[in-house]
């Protein structure tokens, strides 16, 4: 197994990662509603066009699902991620329908190294995703656990 390509000390504050892109399928929509949020504007094309969403839209947490992925795709994967206490919050900002294309980025807010760990930061990310119109339809705050690459002395 390779090294990481992203340690902790990679994660400069005021840095922007990109997320790449994800077209959102109305079959995958309809898969996760059925499983995790079968309300009817998830599950029905009609159903979602006489709603307020306006269309078959994906379940909020199947967005938060579809961005985890582009993150893990983007940096997450290649780095020494080690989890995340949580998430400070997540908000949905529009619908994500069948068909869009979403794009996204993060933005690093805060970092610090773990004093009880010195081998351990800490890092604040805000995450953006968008359509394919530029609309913000999610956005999403959380501090990322990474090992540093170079620990330093206790």
């Amino acid at each position: 197994m390779s090294e990481p390509r992203y340690a902790f000390e990679d994660f400069a504050v005021g840095s922007e990662w990109p997320l790449g892109s994800k077209i959102v399928d109305a079959g995958e929509i309809i898969d996760f509603a059925s499983q995790f949020d079968p309300q009817p504007f998830h599950l029905d094309e009609a159903a979602g066009k006489a709603s307020i969403l306006g269309g078959l839209a994906a379940s909020g947490w199947h967005t938060v699902s579809m961005f985890m992925r582009m993150m893990c795709d983007a940096y997450l994967l290649d780095s020494t991620s080690q989890g995340a206490p949580g998430i400070d919050y997540a908000r949905w900002r529009a619908p994500v329908l069948a068909g869009d294309t979403l794009t996204g980025k993060t933005t690093v807010i805060e970092s610090r190294v773990s004093k009880s760990k010195p081998s351990l930061g800490f890092v604040v990310l805000h995450h953006e995703v968008f359509n394919q119109d530029g609309v913000l339809v999610c956005e999403l705050q959380n501090t990322g656990m990474f090992s540093l690459r170079e620990p330093l002395a206790s």
